[in-house]
């Protein structure tokens, strides 16, 4: 039976590093923010391997921005994030959980801070523009809120930073992780910033001209011949194997930051006016969320793929739904992301995952799967998105 096929259109928006993606011989492409973001060059394991073991260079331009200016642009920031966001500087990334007034997740982005009146919000897939825009005007606050031709090219793996050096110079190295600085290219000043949605390290740098990020594409391609830099994405098993979450897979606007694992970003103590403290209050006071991402493994020499939750089952009785799965050629196990109910989620405790192929036997972990290298490696080598 054939695959059924992408249907492209200009409802589905290329990127200005599409015409690179294509020549490099994509194997895939999803739908992100309303653009094509691919999902695999040779193969998910074959691209696993080379990202963890050298360079890629990813189109994630389809992570798009929010750009919020104004005199008000602090207050409508703090207003949709439970992160107390008066101590992020000039010049840094902070990873912001959005809620909405029943604390339920609007999208999980990292706000980049350009200004003390400028902001840039680096999303996830959701129209956080539109949230953005109705909050604004409902609350008559003096910011202008739109989405900039900006997006981010993204290099990504042990390598990184050898490779960003021969390109934008020896400055690269000296970014802290969650951290950006300008950086010239060509004549022109790029937002480099040391993060990227993997656990092996990278920078993601802010194009704002499609000539200059074609430039920009085949200069590092150029730079990087001996390190074996080829063209990646976002890979489905190392994220997994890092615990990162997929909003709009292992997370929704059904699910609250305590549920997603984030209480680290809800500052409820903070003296801050956002939206949906009310609600996050009452799960707090109430003693936590009933349920909350976990990690489990399962058997089978080879796993399925994750297109819609999978029951999780302990004792007989529902314990949850898995919503990611892949192999781990690493751990040589299936492993999977499962949003698990309190009284099942310690680890250790044995549960069955009923999978398209039936039930395999399994267990909870914790998160995530393999840990990433010490900070202070990566700081002098290469980053992730944490």
């Amino acid at each position: 039976m054939s695959q059924p096929i992408l249907a492209v259109s200009r409802r589905t928006r290329r990127t200005p590093l599409s015409p690179r993606v294509e020549a490099h011989g994509v194997k895939g492409y999803t739908v992100y923010n309303h653009m094509l973001l691919a999902t695999a060059f040779r193969s998910f394991e074959e691209d696993y391997r080379h990202l963890k073991r050298h360079v890629q260079v990813w189109d994630v331009v389809c992570e798009r921005q929010v750009e919020i200016a104004g005199p008000d642009a602090g207050r409508l920031v703090q207003f949709m994030t439970p992160r107390d966001m008066g101590g992020v500087a000039v010049g840094q990334c902070a990873y912001a959980p959005f809620v909405d007034e029943n604390g339920g997740m609007i999208n999980d982005p990292v706000v980049l801070k350009l200004a003390d009146d400028r902001f840039w919000v680096s999303v996830a897939d959701s129209d956080v523009v539109l949230w953005s825009k109705g909050l604004a005007r409902g609350m008559g606050l003096d910011v202008s809120v739109f989405e900039p031709e900006v997006g981010p090219l993204a290099v990504q793996g042990p390598r990184a930073d050898d490779l960003a050096a021969r390109v934008f110079g020896e400055d690269v190295r000296a970014i802290r992780f969650f951290r950006f600085a300008r950086l010239p290219f060509q004549g022109r000043e790029l937002v480099v910033a040391r993060s990227g949605w993997s656990k092996q390290g990278g920078f993601e740098i802010y194009i704002d001209d499609a000539d200059n990020g074609l430039a920009l594409y085949d200069a590092l391609f150029a730079a990087g011949a001996d390190l074996d830099v080829r063209p990646g994405c976002p890979n489905l098993i190392e994220r997994i194997e890092g615990g990162l979450l997929s909003y709009g897979n292992d997370m929704t606007i059904g699910n609250d930051p305590f549920e997603c694992a984030l209480d680290r970003y809800c500052h409820l103590d903070a003296d801050t006016d956002f939206i949906g403290r009310a609600a996050l209050e009452a799960i707090r006071d109430a003693g936590g969320p009933g349920r909350a991402v976990r990690g489990v493994t399962f058997e089978g020499e080879t796993c399925p793929a994750c297109v819609e939750a999978w029951p999780v089952a302990a004792g007989g009785a529902h314990a949850g739904y898995l919503t990611s799965a892949a192999r781990s050629p690493d751990l040589g196990v299936n492993i999977g992301l499962a949003m698990i109910e309190r009284d099942r989620w310690e680890p250790g405790t044995a549960v069955t995952v009923e999978t398209p192929e039936g039930a395999r036997a399994g267990a909870v972990t914790g998160l995530p799967f393999i840990e990433p290298r010490p900070r202070s490696v990566q700081a002098s080598s290469a980053s992730s998105k944490g």
